[in-house]
């Protein structure tokens, strides 16, 4: 079987997986939440239903804020490429798919370079924004955690929710130090990448020397137009990563009142302050890289920091709900996004990220 083979089946594993996963769990959050005695009060109960298509409005309203960001980092990189609002939101929304289906949304990240590059940015450039956006959403989490934590302090929280917010902090810690070293050590960040790229080449094929001279050359490149990129942003760009900054707590902020939302069109408190800690939480525990869009993760975790605002007899629908609007939504978003772009939602590949002649 060839890449060209091999791809589509791990796509289609890959949406398999996830949906799978998803599903399972929320069936599962369904069974041990809901008692029989009370599925006839479930269905007489009042629905807000304009509350949550305000849910739905605010997750719309996210993948624009985020568009809006990715538009404001571009182009304070590139002065000579101007990419607009919608270009970048469906740049933004095209992401999705992968995103949705990969650990810790990695495969969302070629997707966005690919499309950046398309629009004329360098590869290193198209980096540097894409993972400027990595770096921004880090810096906030980390800033907000400690808040988060404060909120729940006196919540009941299981072990394993825990467990998954620990290793979820020392992650992006680490991800945040290996990040300013590689732009602090660009001449480092090139070797290691050269010595990576050898030793793959002669673990899964041969290849020319003339092809190997002509990787390490774009290493060198790429490596110098990201360094350069990101110094930008530390020097004479700081305004629009500010500026970025400024978006990032929109945009998360945007994404946390869509449980409250939900809330309210079960019937429910919105607990605004304590949702939105929450959501801060789950998001350290959903950004680790477990299973396929952190499916079954995030259900699980939502079930167990939400279970103690609202009791158990209505979580397994806020889940059922919650993931609809900001999971699957987004999937089928991505999909129909990225077939339009792409002509079919497994052509995607690495391979297509290159240097524009």
């Amino acid at each position: 079987m060839n890449k060209a083979e091999k791809k589509p089946k791990t796509i289609k594993i890959s949406i398999i997986a996830s949906l799978t996963l998803s599903i399972v769990f929320i069936v599962l959050i369904l069974m041990f939440t809901i008692d029989p005695s009370e599925i006839n009060d479930l269905f007489q109960r009042d629905i807000r239903y304009e509350f949550l298509f305000v849910a739905v409005l605010l997750n719309v309203c996210f993948w624009l804020v985020w568009g809006a960001r990715l538009k404001v980092l571009s182009n304070a990189i590139d002065k000579n490429v101007k990419i607009g609002l919608w270009e970048s939101t469906k740049i933004v929304i095209a992401n999705l798919f992968l995103a949705g289906i990969t650990p810790s949304m990695a495969g969302g990240e070629p997707v966005r370079i690919h499309l950046l590059n398309k629009e004329g940015m360098s590869i290193g450039g198209a980096t540097a924004s894409v993972l400027g956006e990595r770096l921004i959403d880090a810096i906030f989490i980390l800033m907000i955690v400690p808040v988060a934590v404060f909120i729940f302090k006196d919540r009941v929280v299981t072990g394993v929710v825990n467990l998954g917010i620990t290793i979820g902090i020392l992650v992006f810690i680490v991800g945040v130090l290996l990040f300013l070293y590689a732009i602090k050590n660009p001449e480092k960040t090139k070797s290691f990448l050269i010595f990576l790229d050898s030793k793959l080449a002669g673990l899964f094929n041969k290849r020319k020397k003339s092809e190997g001279a002509k990787v390490v050359k774009k290493i060198n490149r790429e490596v110098d137009n990201f360094h350069n990129s990101m110094v930008f942003f530390i020097g004479e760009g700081k305004k629009s990563f500010l500026l970025g900054g400024v978006l990032t707590v929109l945009l998360w902020s945007t994404g946390f009142m869509i449980p409250s939302m939900i809330l309210l069109g079960l019937g429910l408190p919105p607990f605004f302050i304590e949702s939105y800690a929450a959501q801060v939480l789950l998001l350290v525990i959903v950004m680790m890289p477990t299973t396929p869009g952190s499916a079954g993760v995030a259900e699980g975790g939502a079930a167990a920091l939400y279970s103690v605002l609202i009791g158990s007899s209505l979580i397994g629908v806020f889940v059922l709900l919650f993931r609809l609007i900001t999971y699957h939504m987004n999937l089928i978003a991505g999909a129909i996004f990225q077939y339009r772009i792409f002509k079919s939602v497994a052509s995607f590949s690495l391979d297509m990220i290159k240097k524009k002649k």
